[in-house]
């Protein structure tokens, strides 16, 4: 490299010539709350440590999951820009995307499972995890991460589509988004065996294990027919998502002080826990999202990503408290009231 590129590089804080994983966007707020944790355990009142010492367990689980897809993209030398744990907002709706990978030919969103116990996937596309508990089987299943995964796509297209200059501009980029985006499922956990026997092709086509994901980023460039991006235009792709990124400012430290006075809540070190990969968060998300489809309107219409925190935290029990909540009015309760109340009942100890 020149000197003029080592000046251009230093200034900029861009590689010349990429040549290997630039990982544009390292941090992520998973490690924030982790560290955040382990202040406020320190701090804590016995009676909440074991269940912050089950959330600081769940985090560091799901933190090496992702290290071992930034040790696979990092030691892959692909001229490929790295965002990690990009949080985007569209319309009320907010979504946290594990990896987006910008390779020369497309974007790939990466959603990174580190999961315990073995995993099958039905021909209906559901995915059931077996466990072992002293030593008796146990079945169950979880939240598709492909439903995730075609959220985090729906969610790139809205912003992309109302970022472009005109119609033109907006009808090409919708045009060709399929093939400029694209989405896979990465299963961290290399002990995790996987059955998808009875799967479609289209789900198996989503599903690879960490260790195979450079030769399924390799493949499909091979396969693409695509004029290559200008390493101009990836970090330009590059800098439109770190402008749409929206930093996590929700505080939940009073998940763990239900009744506390605030004086005692915030005696102690504050924290956010990842509250997007809690069962009753996705839960009540996923209500949302199915029952705008059944009334034809938006998803916050029903409740807002501030009301659904603002639930989160409350964990209310009875439709008196979610009228404390701002945005409740009689109308919403009478609607929707009942079907949350049992939501929260159902995850209740989660």
């Amino acid at each position: 490299m020149g000197v003029f590129d080592s000046f251009k590089e230093l200034v900029t804080q861009k590689p010349v010539g990429l040549k290997k994983p630039d990982f544009y966007k390292a941090d992520s707020d998973a490690k924030k709350q982790l560290e955040r944790l382990q202040q406020l355990h320190a701090t804590a009142p016995d009676r909440v440590k074991p269940q912050i010492e089950r959330d600081m367990k769940l985090l560091a689980y799901g933190i090496a999951g992702e290290e071992n897809v930034a040790f696979e993209l990092n030691n892959s030398y692909l001229p490929i820009i790295v965002l990690h744990d990009l949080r985007l907002e569209h319309e009320g709706l907010s979504v946290q995307i594990d990896y987006l990978i910008i390779t020369t030919k497309f974007c790939l969103i990466v959603e990174c499972k580190n999961l315990f116990g073995n995993l099958e996937v039905n021909s209906r596309g559901e995915f059931i995890r077996e466990l072992d508990f002293n030593g008796k089987r146990k079945k169950e299943g979880i939240y598709s991460p492909i439903t995730q995964n075609v959220r985090h796509m729906e969610m790139i297209k809205g912003i992309g589509s109302a970022n472009q200059k005109n119609f033109v501009s907006r009808t090409a980029f919708e045009k060709y988004f399929k093939k400029s985006y694209r989405s896979v499922i990465v299963l961290a956990n290399p002990k995790t065996v996987i059955n998808v026997k009875y799967a479609t092709k289209a789900i198996k086509d989503q599903i690879i294990r960490s260790d195979q994901l450079i030769a399924h980023i390799k493949k499909q460039i091979r396969e693409s027919k695509d004029l290559a991006w200008t390493e101009k235009e990836m970090y330009q792709i590059a800098d439109f998502f770190m402008s749409m990124h929206k930093e996590n400012t929700v505080d939940y430290a009073q998940k763990y002080f239900q009744g506390d006075s605030v004086e005692q809540a915030t005696e102690v070190a504050q924290v956010e826990i990842a509250v997007e990969e809690t069962p009753l968060y996705r839960a009540l998300k996923q209500y949302r999202y199915e029952t705008s489809k059944i009334e034809g309107i938006k998803p916050y219409h029903i409740y807002s990503n501030a009301q659904l925190d603002a639930l989160i935290s409350a964990i209310p029990q009875n439709l008196d408290d979610i009228r404390k909540i701002s945005g409740f009015g009689e109308v919403k309760c009478e609607k929707y009231g009942t079907a949350i109340i049992e939501i929260v009942d159902k995850y209740r100890e989660d």
